[in-house]
């Protein structure tokens, strides 16, 4: 999403982190990435979720192939 020069740190985004639709009046902030709903809100949380657990299963079998 924003690692690609198609999107600059500098500048303020214009479009929504997860599914790259425009903002309205209101833009709903999520760990400092600006999204265009609750509904995108809800979505980028359950991915982050999604990604912890994935990371923790991955560290806890990496720790128990090293004993």
């Amino acid at each position: 999403m924003r690692n690609s020069p198609q999107y600059p740190w500098n500048v303020a985004p214009k479009r929504c982190a997860v599914c790259d639709g425009r903002f309205g009046l209101i833009r709903h902030y999520s760990w400092r990435t600006a999204l265009c709903s609750k509904k995108c809100v809800n979505r980028f949380k359950a991915r982050q979720e999604g990604d912890h657990r994935w990371l923790r299963g991955l560290h806890s079998a990496a720790w128990q192939r090293a004993q």
